[in-house]
């Protein structure tokens, strides 16, 4: 079933390349959608795709690449509108 997360993450998620793991983690799971960082110290995702591979991403933002220290994973979920081609890192 294809559906569409939008993923806040915070703690210690800026400066540990997170953006760069969760881009190469979604395309190796076919999943589409954006990833960047916030002013506030958190980064914000988008995730579009199969639901249990959405789901296994998840579980690797609760982690995060090594000097992560993720605090929480705040997850919506809401209907796709398959709107993306690629998975991108935004700026």
């Amino acid at each position: 079933m294809k559906v569409r997360a939008h993923v806040w993450i915070s703690g210690e998620v800026q400066g540990v390349f997170f953006r760069s793991h969760i881009r190469s983690q979604a395309m190796l799971r076919e999943i589409r959608g954006w990833v960047k960082n916030l002013p506030d110290g958190r980064v914000e995702a988008l995730f579009e795709g199969n639901k249990d591979r959405i789901e296994e991403l998840l579980e690797f933002c609760k982690e995060g690449p090594t000097g992560a220290d993720v605090n929480n994973v705040e997850v919506k979920w809401e209907k796709p509108t398959s709107g993306f081609r690629e998975f991108d890192i935004r700026y």
